[in-house]
């Protein structure tokens, strides 16, 4: 009997023995040396929790709003791209945890079910993700699909105007849709479960980009493709086009520094990701926790700070309520999860991440996670 799951680095090995090197390899690592992947982590695990007693915290309340949107507890679930190739329909099921956990869920450009799949697969609205492309007209059409499948939220990914490399996925052949070689026969015939979803899912490629890649069959090509068409001269004065296009909830991901913080919060969007694209784009960053308080300072309370990059545990998100932030978002959690065991692995992610959030505020003395303050930090010096 295998043992049973208790937190997400379990879900990680699950993962890791049932997905294809390839694909569990492009969510589990970094850009070049990876040293912004695992300082994310490090710098997490270096914050102490100032543990209380005495205090009744009986009756604890994780409910909050993100942009607007009540919610369960203040976690959603990050944009990650090639989702459904961790587990058949992945973005479906991964809409449909979220929706049952009460939580949002961003779609991303890169996904591989299409937005329209995944709404008429889904009943809850959800966010969708958009990059800038350098055909305007094929991001004005993913912007107005996205309302026509009423999405409740645009976020723009700010941080990959340019692809930071990431050497696992030129190592490993990474190919969209996967193909069977002889360097990965033995791979994906040992995980026959992971292909059988795979060939059953409404999509195994680029569902949002169908009919525009031309031929972007392994990394090399969809790395051209990406410098080709993700569109470097992206800009703040870029917000006012996106906004005519887009009248509702707009949240730009991606954000590192004060400055370009205070920038967001002066072009009205509602909210910004603090986020380093988990250690996927320039390595060398720092830690998205070691620069959330001062962005946070920067905005002064006119938009809402989410926070991403590292939250592997509800002592993670717990952390990061603390130091400001209104919500965590959860990338490769998430899809450890998924490619784990499915829907029911992402149920599990949530809800492991929950479980350790509710116990962590009652042993530092929180009753409602709207309220946590730096206090519940050990200050060391």
């Amino acid at each position: 009997m295998s043992e049973p799951v208790t937190n997400i680095m379990d879900l990680r090995a699950l993962a890791r023995r049932r997905v294809p090197r390839a694909f569990f390899e492009y969510a589990d690592r970094g850009s070049y040396d990876e040293s912004t992947l695992h300082e994310n982590r490090a710098a997490l695990a270096r914050l102490r929790l100032r543990q209380r007693v005495m205090i009744d915290v009986d009756n604890r309340s994780l409910a909050t709003e993100i942009v607007g949107q009540p919610v369960s507890m203040p976690l959603a679930i990050a944009p990650t791209g090639l989702t459904g190739l961790q587990h058949g329909s992945g973005e479906i099921h991964g809409a449909r945890a979220a929706a049952r956990a009460g939580i949002p869920f961003c779609l991303s450009t890169m996904s591989i079910c299409s937005i329209e799949q995944v709404r008429a697969a889904t009943d809850t609205p959800f966010w969708f993700q958009v990059y800038v492309m350098r055909d305007r007209g094929f991001t004005r059409e993913l912007i107005s699909r996205a309302r026509e499948a009423g999405c409740s939220a645009l976020m723009l990914t700010a941080d990959l105007t340019v692809q930071g490399q990431r050497h696992r996925e030129i190592k490993n052949g990474l190919a969209v849709p996967p193909k069977v070689t002889l360097r990965n026969l033995f791979d994906i015939a040992s995980k026959p479960r992971w292909a059988w979803n795979v060939l059953r899912a409404p999509s195994r490629s680029f569902g949002n980009l169908e009919g525009r890649i031309g031929g972007a069959d392994s990394l090399t090509t969809l790395a051209q493709w990406i410098a080709n068409q993700f569109d470097p001269t992206l800009s703040w004065q870029d917000l006012a086009w996106i906004r005519e296009l887009w009248p509702g909830k707009l949240i730009v991901k991606g954000i590192m520094d004060a400055e370009d913080a205070r920038l967001a919060a002066e072009h009205g969007v509602d909210a910004i990701v603090v986020s380093n694209h988990g250690g996927r784009q320039l390595d060398g960053a720092p830690a998205t926790i070691d620069v959330l308080p001062q962005i946070v300072d920067a905005v002064g309370g006119r938009i809402e700070v989410l926070f991403d990059s590292g939250i592997t545990s509800g002592q993670d998100l717990l952390k990061a309520l603390a130091l400001g932030a209104r919500a965590g978002l959860i990338g490769k959690a998430f899809l450890y999860g998924l490619g784990a065991n499915g829907e029911a692995g992402v149920t599990q992610a949530i809800e492991i991440i929950r479980r350790e959030l509710s116990v962590t505020m009652a042993l530092t003395g929180q009753r409602d996670a709207r309220c946590i303050s730096p206090d519940v930090l050990l200050r060391t010096s």
